[in-house]
């Protein structure tokens, strides 16, 4: 019976060689050198680079044409959004920075398998940079509370 003679793998053979007179017991660990990094000298604001960049809130909508100072606006104030994005048109513009939404939707009654139609209506937030009036159709997205009874912002003109 002839017995094959295991030959060690090449992790193996790294262990059992044995270094020359010359060289040192632990391996040289590899440092990478990089190129010192350029600055401009100016820094931006973090308001400034995120309307650097696109106006990005996150979601695909088209950014407005216009610009506004609001700091409730989701593209050039401070105001994060989350949570659902509904769909609906304008009844009211008339208050001060808020708009009337009218959502119209339809809900199945269970017991007599019909639909029945509803609507519901929003105050929202209307920054001044999408300039939305009275029947325009508008995306609408939650975020956190603005006041007692506003807690969603318009997003986008349709």
């Amino acid at each position: 019976m002839v017995t094959k003679k295991e030959t060690p793998s090449g992790k193996e053979k790294k262990k059992d060689e044995v270094p020359a007179a010359g060289d040192s017991a632990q391996p040289k660990k590899e440092t990478k050198k990089t190129a010192p990094k350029k600055t401009s000298g100016t820094k931006k604001s973090k308001k400034a680079s995120k309307s650097d960049a696109g106006l990005s809130i996150g979601i695909d909508v088209k950014p407005p044409e216009g610009t506004c100072t609001d700091k409730d606006c989701p593209f050039h104030g401070t105001l994060p959004v989350r949570g659902q994005i509904l769909e609906g048109y304008v009844v009211s513009d008339k208050m001060q920075g808020t708009a009337v939404i009218k959502r119209d939707y339809m809900r199945k009654i269970q017991k007599y398998e019909r639909l029945e139609k509803r609507s519901n209506k929003y105050l929202v937030h209307n920054p001044s940079c999408l300039g939305v009036v009275t029947g325009d159709n508008v995306k609408i997205m939650e975020c956190r509370p603005l006041s007692k009874m506003v807690s969603f912002v318009i997003i986008e003109k349709m």
